[in-house]
Protein backbone atom coordinates (compact mmCIF):
# COMPACT_ATOMS: atom_id res chain seq x y z
CA UNK A 1 0.00 0.00 0.00
CA UNK A 2 2.79 2.39 0.80
CA UNK A 3 4.25 1.93 -2.69
CA UNK A 4 0.96 3.01 -4.30
CA UNK A 5 0.80 6.17 -2.19
CA UNK A 6 4.45 6.93 -2.91
CA UNK A 7 3.88 6.72 -6.67
CA UNK A 8 0.99 9.23 -6.55
CA UNK A 9 2.95 11.81 -4.54
CA UNK A 10 5.29 12.97 -7.37
CA UNK A 11 2.34 13.47 -9.76
CA UNK A 12 0.70 16.17 -7.56
CA UNK A 13 1.46 19.69 -8.79
CA UNK A 14 1.95 22.69 -6.58
CA UNK A 15 -1.17 24.94 -6.93
CA UNK A 16 0.97 28.01 -6.26
CA UNK A 17 2.86 27.61 -9.57
CA UNK A 18 -0.38 27.80 -11.57
CA UNK A 19 -1.50 30.89 -9.65
CA UNK A 20 1.82 32.67 -10.24
CA UNK A 21 1.77 31.86 -13.97
CA UNK A 22 -1.81 33.13 -14.27
CA UNK A 23 -0.92 36.35 -12.41
CA UNK A 24 2.08 36.99 -14.68
CA UNK A 25 0.00 36.42 -17.84
CA UNK A 26 -2.79 38.73 -16.62
CA UNK A 27 -0.22 41.41 -15.67
CA UNK A 28 1.43 41.28 -19.08
CA UNK A 29 -1.94 41.45 -20.87
CA UNK A 30 -3.08 44.36 -18.69
CA UNK A 31 0.15 46.28 -19.20
CA UNK A 32 0.11 45.73 -22.95
CA UNK A 33 -3.53 46.78 -23.18
CA UNK A 34 -2.84 49.90 -21.10
CA UNK A 35 0.11 50.82 -23.30
CA UNK A 36 -2.00 50.37 -26.43
CA UNK A 37 -4.95 52.43 -25.13
CA UNK A 38 -2.55 55.09 -23.82
CA UNK A 39 -1.00 55.36 -27.27
CA UNK A 40 -4.43 55.85 -28.81
CA UNK A 41 -5.57 58.49 -26.31
CA UNK A 42 -2.33 60.44 -25.94
CA UNK A 43 -0.12 60.03 -29.00
CA UNK A 44 3.54 60.80 -28.59
CA UNK A 45 4.18 64.52 -28.12
CA UNK A 46 7.28 64.60 -30.35
CA UNK A 47 5.33 63.76 -33.48
CA UNK A 48 2.61 66.37 -32.89
CA UNK A 49 4.52 69.28 -31.30
CA UNK A 50 6.48 70.28 -34.39
CA UNK A 51 3.44 71.08 -36.60
CA UNK A 52 1.73 72.92 -33.73
CA UNK A 53 4.84 75.01 -33.04
CA UNK A 54 5.24 75.81 -36.74
CA UNK A 55 1.62 76.91 -36.98
CA UNK A 56 1.83 79.05 -33.82
CA UNK A 57 5.00 80.89 -34.83
CA UNK A 58 3.43 82.94 -37.68
CA UNK A 59 0.40 83.76 -35.53
CA UNK A 60 2.47 85.45 -32.79
CA UNK A 61 3.74 88.41 -34.89
CA UNK A 62 0.27 88.93 -36.36
CA UNK A 63 -1.20 89.11 -32.86
CA UNK A 64 1.44 91.64 -31.77
CA UNK A 65 0.71 93.84 -34.80
CA UNK A 66 -3.01 93.67 -34.04
CA UNK A 67 -2.45 95.38 -30.70
CA UNK A 68 -0.30 98.18 -32.07
CA UNK A 69 3.11 96.57 -32.04
CA UNK A 70 4.96 94.19 -29.84
CA UNK A 71 6.49 96.63 -27.37
CA UNK A 72 7.19 95.20 -23.94
CA UNK A 73 6.33 98.43 -22.16
CA UNK A 74 2.70 98.43 -23.32
CA UNK A 75 -0.03 97.51 -20.89
CA UNK A 76 -2.88 95.19 -21.70
CA UNK A 77 -6.32 96.74 -21.32
CA UNK A 78 -7.79 95.89 -17.92
CA UNK A 79 -11.36 95.49 -16.72
CA UNK A 80 -14.34 94.28 -18.65
CA UNK A 81 -14.50 92.77 -21.19
CA UNK A 82 -12.13 89.83 -21.02
CA UNK A 83 -13.32 88.02 -24.10
CA UNK A 84 -12.33 84.43 -24.67
CA UNK A 85 -13.86 84.51 -28.12
CA UNK A 86 -16.06 87.24 -29.45
CA UNK A 87 -17.58 84.82 -31.96
CA UNK A 88 -18.43 82.37 -29.18
CA UNK A 89 -20.06 85.06 -27.06
CA UNK A 90 -18.08 84.27 -23.90
CA UNK A 91 -17.24 87.20 -21.63
CA UNK A 92 -15.05 86.82 -18.54
CA UNK A 93 -16.03 88.87 -15.52
CA UNK A 94 -13.46 90.48 -13.26
CA UNK A 95 -12.60 88.43 -10.15
CA UNK A 96 -14.94 89.08 -7.22
CA UNK A 97 -13.43 88.99 -3.73
CA UNK A 98 -15.77 89.75 -0.83
CA UNK A 99 -16.13 88.94 2.87
CA UNK A 100 -18.83 86.46 3.76
CA UNK A 101 -21.75 87.53 5.92
CA UNK A 102 -20.86 85.02 8.64
CA UNK A 103 -18.13 84.49 9.80
CA UNK A 104 -17.01 87.90 8.58
CA UNK A 105 -13.30 87.02 8.75
CA UNK A 106 -13.81 84.49 5.93
CA UNK A 107 -13.85 85.66 2.35
CA UNK A 108 -14.78 84.24 -1.03
CA UNK A 109 -13.07 84.75 -4.39
CA UNK A 110 -15.06 83.89 -7.48
CA UNK A 111 -14.16 84.19 -11.16
CA UNK A 112 -16.97 83.69 -13.64
CA UNK A 113 -17.46 83.81 -17.38
CA UNK A 114 -20.80 84.45 -19.06
CA UNK A 115 -21.89 82.70 -22.24
CA UNK A 116 -24.16 85.04 -24.19
CA UNK A 117 -26.68 83.69 -26.68
CA UNK A 118 -25.78 86.40 -29.18
CA UNK A 119 -23.07 89.06 -28.96
CA UNK A 120 -21.59 89.87 -25.52
CA UNK A 121 -23.06 92.95 -23.83
CA UNK A 122 -20.59 94.71 -21.52
CA UNK A 123 -23.27 96.78 -19.77
CA UNK A 124 -25.29 93.67 -18.89
CA UNK A 125 -22.12 91.91 -17.72
CA UNK A 126 -21.24 94.86 -15.46
CA UNK A 127 -24.70 94.92 -13.89
CA UNK A 128 -24.54 91.13 -13.37
CA UNK A 129 -21.16 91.45 -11.68
CA UNK A 130 -22.41 94.22 -9.37
CA UNK A 131 -25.48 92.15 -8.46
CA UNK A 132 -23.42 89.01 -7.79
CA UNK A 133 -20.93 90.93 -5.64
CA UNK A 134 -23.77 92.27 -3.51
CA UNK A 135 -25.31 88.79 -3.28
CA UNK A 136 -22.03 87.14 -2.22
CA UNK A 137 -21.82 89.55 0.74
CA UNK A 138 -25.05 88.03 2.10
CA UNK A 139 -23.88 84.40 1.93
CA UNK A 140 -22.69 82.60 5.06
CA UNK A 141 -20.05 79.90 5.20
CA UNK A 142 -22.61 77.31 6.33
CA UNK A 143 -24.69 77.91 3.19
CA UNK A 144 -21.87 77.01 0.79
CA UNK A 145 -20.19 74.17 2.65
CA UNK A 146 -19.95 70.84 0.90
CA UNK A 147 -21.04 69.77 -2.56
CA UNK A 148 -24.71 70.46 -1.90
CA UNK A 149 -23.96 74.00 -0.70
CA UNK A 150 -21.82 74.67 -3.76
CA UNK A 151 -24.62 73.40 -6.02
CA UNK A 152 -27.10 75.71 -4.27
CA UNK A 153 -24.70 78.63 -4.79
CA UNK A 154 -24.35 77.78 -8.49
CA UNK A 155 -28.12 77.55 -8.86
CA UNK A 156 -28.62 80.89 -7.07
CA UNK A 157 -26.01 82.59 -9.26
CA UNK A 158 -27.52 81.11 -12.44
CA UNK A 159 -30.98 82.34 -11.38
CA UNK A 160 -29.68 85.85 -10.65
CA UNK A 161 -27.86 85.95 -14.00
CA UNK A 162 -31.01 84.81 -15.82
CA UNK A 163 -33.08 87.53 -14.14
CA UNK A 164 -30.52 90.31 -14.63
CA UNK A 165 -29.74 89.44 -18.27
CA UNK A 166 -33.39 88.86 -19.21
CA UNK A 167 -32.47 85.61 -20.95
CA UNK A 168 -29.50 86.93 -22.96
CA UNK A 169 -26.98 84.80 -21.01
CA UNK A 170 -27.29 81.08 -21.65
CA UNK A 171 -24.71 79.75 -19.17
CA UNK A 172 -22.40 80.74 -16.33
CA UNK A 173 -18.92 79.19 -16.26
CA UNK A 174 -17.17 78.93 -12.89
CA UNK A 175 -13.46 79.53 -13.48
CA UNK A 176 -12.32 79.69 -9.84
CA UNK A 177 -14.02 79.35 -6.48
CA UNK A 178 -12.02 79.89 -3.32
CA UNK A 179 -13.24 80.25 0.25
CA UNK A 180 -10.75 81.16 2.94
Amino acid sequence: MEDAEGADAPKKKNPMVGTIIAAVVVTILGGGGGWFVGGLLAPSSASHDAPAAAAAAPAAPAKAEEHGGGGHGEKKPEGLPHAFTEAGGVLQLDPMTVNLAYPSENWIRLELALVFKEHPDVAVAKSIQDDLTAYLRTVSLQQIQGPRGFQYLKDDIQERVDLRSEGRVSDVIFRTFVVQ
